[in-house]
C-alpha cells in the first residue's frame, strides 16, 4: 500500500479550490473551455499527452489525456471519466453559494459535482508520480463538457473510448461512502403545446393559450410519479409566449424521467407519448430528447467493485455499493457491459443546490482508494 503520509487533504483542496473559482455552467462555452486548460496543463504535467477535440452543438471542448502505464501501451487499460460542466450559474459563487469552510464542510459551486472528484483522481495520478511509480495498466483521462444536460455532443466519443478500456472510474461524488455499481435510466422529453392566436385584449375569448394548457399538463405529467416502483417525471424547463398582449400560441416544457428497470423505461416511454393529443384548439407534441440507459450491474463491473472493496478494507474501511436513480456518464459505459465503478469522488451532499458542499474528511481515504486502483488494477 501507498504510504500514508503522502496523503493531504490540505494539499488536495489547495489543488481544487482556483477550479471551483472557474465558474463552468455547460452553457458557458468560455468558462467550461477554461476548465479543459485548467485540467490540460495538470495532465501535462503528470507527463501526459493531450487530445482534444474542439466542442459542438453549443458546448465546450472534450479533452483526453493519455498516461503510460507499468504494462504495455497496447495494453487494454483504465478510463477514468469526468466531466467539468455545472449546473450552477456564473455568478453564483458572488451570489448564493461562495467558497466557505464550515467544520468538515466545504461549500461551493461544483465543488461536490464534481471538481471535487476530478481533483482527487489528478492527485491520485500526483502521489503515484512523486511514489517513483505509474499505474499498472495504461490510463486515459476523459473530460466531458456537457453531462449535466445528457452528454448529448460527447456521448459517442465516451462510448467509443470505454470500448477501448478494460476498466472505467467514474468521479461522480458519493453519499455516505457507498460507490455506484448500477444506474437507472433516464429520458428527457420536449413537450410542446400549440394554440390559436388571438389579441389578448379585444378577442382573448378567440383564442387559446398554450400556456393555459400546459398549467394543465404539468400537473399531469409529474402526477404520473410512481415513488413506490421508482418512476418519476419532473418537469424542469417551461418556455412559453411573445408579448403579454398576444395570446400565447406556443409552450414548451423539457420533461426529466427516470426508470429503474428496462420494462418501466418502455411504459415511460408510452406514457409520455400518450400525451399527444389535438382537441379544441390546443394540439400537444413529445419529442424525445437525450437518453441515459439502464445501468445493471454485471459481472465485470461486480469484479471491479470486490477489488475495490478489499482496497478499502485495507485502507481500514466499508466500501459498500448500490444502484442509484442519479444519472451519470457512467450509465453508458456500464450498459456496454464495461467493467466500471462510479461514485469514487468526494463525499458529500447538496448537489445541483445552494447547499452543495464536500467533506473535507473524505479527501484522503477516497484519494486513497483512487490512488489504489490506479497502482493495482490489471
Amino acid at each position: 500500500m501507498l504510504n500514508a503520509n503522502l496523503f493531504d487533504a490540505e494539499e488536495i483542496l489547495d489543488g481544487l479550490l482556483p477550479w471551483v473559482r472557474c465558474e463552468s455552467p455547460t452553457g458557458d462555452v468560455a468558462g467550461v473551455n477554461r476548465m479543459m486548460d485548467m485540467a490540460s496543463d495538470a495532465l501535462l504535467r503528470l507527463g501526459g499527452t493531450i487530445e482534444r477535440t474542439p466542442g459542438k452543438d453549443g458546448f465546450g471542448d472534450i479533452v483526453v489525456g493519455r498516461l503510460g502505464g507499468a504494462e504495455p501501451t497496447n495494453s487494454a487499460g483504465v478510463l477514468i471519466l469526468s466531466h467539468l460542466d455545472t449546473v450552477h450559474l456564473t455568478g453564483t459563487l458572488e451570489g448564493r453559494l461562495p467558497l466557505r469552510r464550515d467544520g468538515d464542510r466545504y461549500y461551493g459551486p461544483g465543488i461536490y459535482d464534481m471538481k471535487g472528484g476530478v481533483r482527487i483522481a489528478m492527485h491520485a495520478l500526483e502521489v503515484l508520480r512523486r511514489a517513483g511509480m505509474q499505474s499498472r495498466l495504461p490510463v486515459s483521462y476523459m473530460l466531458v463538457p456537457d453531462e449535466e444536460v445528457g452528454s448529448p455532443s460527447s456521448r459517442a466519443a465516451i462510448e467509443a473510448e470505454a470500448k477501448r478500456h478494460k476498466y472505467v472510474l467514474v468521479t461522480e461524488p458519493c453519499k455516505n461512502g457507498v460507490v455506484v455499481t448500477g444506474r437507472f435510466a433516464f429520458q428527457r422529453f420536449w413537450v410542446t403545446v400549440h394554440g390559436r392566436p388571438a389579441h389578448a385584449g379585444a378577442n382573448n375569448r378567440l383564442g387559446r393559450s398554450a400556456i393555459r394548457a400546459m398549467a394543465r399538463l404539468v400537473e399531469r405529467i409529474e402526477g404520473m410519479t410512481d415513488f413506490d416502483r421508482g418512476m418519476t417525471f419532473s418537469v424542469g424547463t417551461i418556455q412559453g409566449g411573445t408579448f403579454v398582449n398576444v395570446m400565447p400560441i406556443e409552450c414548451r416544457a423539457q420533461v426529466l424521467t427516470v426508470a429503474p428497470t428496462q420494462a418501466i423505461f418502455e411504459e415511460v416511454a408510452a406514457m409520455m407519448k400518450a400525451l399527444e393529443d389535438e382537441d379544441d384548439g390546443i394540439r400537444v407534441t413529445v419529442e424525445k430528447g437525450p437518453v441515459r440507459p439502464l445501468w445493471e450491474p454485471h459481472r465485470e463491473t461486480m469484479g471491479l467493485y470486490e477489488k475495490a472493496h478489499g482496497l478499502a478494507r485495507d485502507l481500514g474501511f466499508e466500501l459498500k455499493h448500490g444502484s442509484f436513480g442519479g444519472g451519470s456518464d457512467g450509465n453508458f459505459t456500464g450498459a456496454l457491459g464495461v467493467a466500471t465503478l462510479d461514485g469514487l469522488g468526494v463525499d458529500g451532499a447538496g448537489a445541483h443546490t445552494f447547499e452543495e458542499h464536500l467533506l473535507v474528511s473524505s479527501l484522503v481515504p477516497r484519494c486513497r482508494l483512487f490512488a489504489e486502483l490506479l497502482r493495482t488494477l490489471s
